[in-house]
């Protein structure tokens, strides 16, 4: 029989065969091997007799890596277990909770003798989280057990934590930076001009500089008011907690320039020296000497030549708390962080569906008596930020009271969500407030024109023929303006209700400034100042609970997830380190995704958002 002619349809089955031939060799290729891998790992796990344990006497080493959070991002289960098998990454995100959990495990733990700060991979930022581990550091003094801390080099926030060390080590080599607290951006319209682009901003509130960038090239005088008001609120409380810690003056934090000089001077230029000189350290020490000393407080480990230790992501995989079943009555933890999206989100973002649903979990769960809403979110749409608010209002009226805890951000749209609850605490520098509101288009009609590109057409209405194609017209402005204008009377309304005050007394604490927590209980923004335990002893209080469990309210995994979450932990420590390296491709991908997702808040329906670009110091 001869063969099939060559048809236009023959020719395209061809075509579409070959394509899907190697789409499966490819994918066994990746599939089969991983599939292997993960099975010999998992095995080599299973019967390996080589397990972690504590030798009676040793040191937890707080060896953390990454950024504060109170809620991780969800992430691929593959990609969970190359960060497990990295241990320290330094792009990595840690969970406070985590971090509380096994401090004050290791205070009772008799095995444990000590507890040593290695801070070298902590991210910057976040001061509210590193003053309660700070606090939850001092409880762990209490137990008699020394804490210490050794550094190569510290910057301000991994400073900052080890002033609550007993005893701080610095390499000679080394240095302590604390440079103080800064707000730049970049600003655009030049840019934007050059390019013909036109940016439509509508806003309310003198200090709502989140679309400044876009309609100036310069930062506003109001910004700057606002701003430089803000860092040294917060530099206050950097400055006093350190200098308290160390029992030197605030003023030796953050030396001007000519004090800088004379006291590096005085120590012959060497940076480390003048950290000892300064009293921010207490002893240099190399690597080898710091080795000595450790040996002789805590012993010589049994295997190698390093002190008696375990690491923090080895003690946390021994220590991990069982999961709770609310035997008793109890209080619900909702966490609310990232930026407020519309829609599902995943954990780490806060989404108008998603994160009410689990609010409304909590109001239908017979055993949750009270719900604290963990705030740490710079805002974002308005439509999603009021989602969620009903959704407090819903739990009140099911007789549940609501304690808001402010973490690092409560600002705009997270100002929004907590306004409505019981109770609500901060911390000192928290950042909270921005209470405004704005809008933004942009259009490419200009942009499009010098490229030959124009549109024209027929519409009938107004509104049929909006397009970032053609320009606004004064009316379109006119109308979007006045959405605006009620969305702010309507914010300062909450609030004035919410917080009992007047309209008038709102609109001069608004106007889209951003105030830390100190000054949000000065102003009646907040009820008191507390972290989370507080705000957890506040909602059993107000639900009349003496004895109670707490749980933190998650979106529930599929029988899938549960299995594959439950392998894939037991796998992770043989996977070899090789596959498990991040590679500098990688750390710019996880960079330019951070930037993507950041353009990705700006999704409300309406184009109306309750957002803090300023939240960041």
């Amino acid at each position: 029989m001869s063969a099939k002619p060559l048809t236009t349809k023959n020719t395209l089955i061809l075509i579409w065969n070959v394509i899907n031939f190697i789409r499966k060799l490819v994918l066994n290729l990746v599939f089969f091997p991983l599939f292997f891998l993960i099975l010999i790992v998992f095995t080599v796990a299973l019967f390996s007799s080589d397990e972690v344990k504590v030798d009676d006497g040793s040191a937890l080493v707080l060896d953390l890596a990454g950024r504060l959070v109170d809620q991780k991002q969800d992430i691929d289960p593959l990609d969970a277990i190359l960060k497990q098998r990295q241990g320290r990454d330094a792009n990595g995100e840690l969970l406070l909770s985590d971090v509380l959990y096994n401090i004050d495990s290791a205070a009772n733990d008799k095995r444990i003798s000590a507890l040593v700060l290695d801070l070298g991979d902590m991210a910057p930022g976040g001061i509210t989280k590193i003053q309660t581990i700070g606090r939850h550091i001092e409880a762990f003094k209490k137990s008699g057990k020394p804490v210490i801390a050794m550094g190569n080099y510290y910057n301000q926030y991994q400073y900052l934590l080890a002033t609550y060390a007993d005893t701080i080590y610095l390499n000679p080599q080394g240095m302590v930076t604390v440079e103080g607290l800064s707000s730049y951006r970049q600003f655009y319209k030049s840019a934007l001009d050059k390019l013909k682009i036109n940016t439509h901003v509508f806003r309310v509130g003198t200090y709502k500089s989140a679309v400044e960038p876009f309609i100036r090239d310069d930062m506003s005088d109001a910004a700057k008011e606002a701003n430089t008001a803000l860092l040294n609120d917060i530099w206050d409380i950097y400055t006093t907690t350190a200098a308290k810690n160390r029992g030197i003056q605030p003023s030796d934090f953050g030396l001007d320039s000519t004090r800088y000089l004379k006291v590096l001077n005085d120590a012959d230029g060497q940076s480390g020296q003048m950290a000892l000189d300064m009293k921010w350290v207490d002893k240099l020490a190399t690597a080898e000497q710091f080795r000595q000393a450790m040996i002789k407080l805590v012993g010589k480990a049994a295997k190698g030549h390093s002190f008696k230790q375990i690491d923090y992501y080895d003690y946390a995989s021994l220590n991990a708390p069982a999961t709770p079943v609310l035997p008793q009555d109890g209080i619900g933890i909702v966490v609310a962080k990232g930026n407020i999206l519309n829609g599902n989100q995943p954990a780490g973002t806060i989404g108008g569906d998603s994160t009410s649903a689990l609010l409304r979990k909590a109001r239908f769960d017979d055993k949750i008596k009270a719900v604290v809403l963990r705030v740490d979110s710079p805002g974002g749409s308005a439509f999603a930020s009021e989602q969620i608010r009903q959704e407090v209002l819903a739990l009140k009226a099911a007789g549940k009271p609501v304690v808001v805890s402010m973490s690092s951000l409560a600002a705009s749209g997270g100002y929004w969500i907590s306004a409505s609850a019981d109770y609500i605490y901060a911390n000192p520098a928290t950042l909270t407030g921005s209470i405004g509101i704005f809008g933004m288009l942009t259009t490419f009609e200009d942009s499009l024109a010098a490229l030959g590109v124009h549109t024209d057409g027929v519409a009938t209405t107004d509104w049929a023929n909006l397009s970032v194609t053609r320009p606004l017209s004064d009316g379109v402005k006119a109308v979007i303006q006045r959405h605006i204008e009620r969305g702010y009377h309507d914010f300062i309304s909450l609030v004035a209700k919410e917080r009992h005050m007047t309209l008038e007394q709102v609109d001069k604490i608004a106007q889209g400034r951003v105030w830390s927590g100190i000054r949000a209980k000065q102003l009646g923004l907040v009820d008191d100042l507390g972290d989370e335990d507080a705000a957890i002893a506040k909602a059993a209080e107000l639900a009349g609970l003496s004895h109670y469990d707490t749980r933190v309210i998650e979106k529930e995994l599929t029988p899938e997830q549960l299995f594959m979450q439950k392998l894939l932990s037991n796998v992770a420590a043989w996977v070899p380190p090789s596959i498990a390296h991040t590679s500098a491709a990688q750390q710019i991908l996880t960079q330019l995704t951070a930037v993507a997702q950041e353009f990705a808040s700006f999704d409300d329906p309406n184009n109306v958002y309750l957002y803090c670009d300023s939240c960041n110091y």
